[in-house]
């Protein structure tokens, strides 16, 4: 127990030798000043005494300090405890908050991809119906320009047809009136022809009787 008291002591064990030296170098002093043998004696129960009080004092002091180390120990123990309860209390209440967030947000984006995918299901019907709404549209955009295609086509044989037959009508009547041009030329040179002699008949016949009238 002395070691252990002298080498946790620090300052006190230093102010014990002090005290140690001191006497002993005291007595000396004495003893050489005085030379007597009861002196000395003295000097030396003194100093044993001084060592014995010294060496109970170190005692005390290392048993106090050993208590001290042992409050330390359990304050520590404790505090040691108590940060530990306390570091998982908040690391646990942490955790919960972690986990509560990363549920709120994971049902958040849960729902959201839910939304998503059926948003992305409508635009793919709608996108569909589009695409059956394009190909009946190009269907019937197809049917009405072979229609329209038969149409100019008809419109174009209906239009050289009537080309045709109005050159042809114009050729008849032209035919027509040039025989109608005839037939009356020849009508009037035959009337011509019978005034002419209807003419001459009447003369003859006015002749005719004048030339009774002068003979008879």
């Amino acid at each position: 127990m002395a070691p252990s008291g002298r080498k946790h002591g620090g300052k006190a064990g230093k102010a014990a030798q002090e005290h140690r030296a001191l006497p002993a170098y005291d007595f000396e002093e004495r003893k050489e000043l005085s030379g007597s043998e009861e002196d000395a004696q003295e000097g030396a129960y003194l100093r044993g005494e001084v060592q014995n009080m010294l060496e109970r004092f170190g005692a005390d002091i290392n048993k106090a300090l050993l208590a001290k180390r042992k409050r330390l120990e359990m304050y520590t123990k404790a505090s040691l405890k108590t940060s530990n309860q306390k570091i998982e209390h908040v690391w646990k209440m942490q955790q919960d908050q972690r986990l509560k967030l990363n549920h709120e947000f994971s049902q958040q984006f849960l729902n959201l991809f839910q939304q998503w995918d059926v948003d992305l299901q409508k635009a793919e019907e709608q996108e569909e119906k589009l695409a059956n709404v394009f190909r009946q549209q190009q269907k019937v955009f197809q049917q009405a320009r072979i229609v329209q295609s038969q149409r100019l086509k008809t419109i174009k044989q209906l239009y050289e047809h009537f080309l045709k037959s109005m050159e042809e009508l114009e050729k008849t009547n032209e035919n027509l009136l040039v025989g109608a041009q005839s037939e009356l030329r020849k009508e009037m040179a035959m009337l011509q022809k019978k005034i002419m002699m209807d003419t001459q008949q009447q003369e003859m016949a006015t002749v005719r009787k004048s030339l009774q009238s002068m003979l008879f």
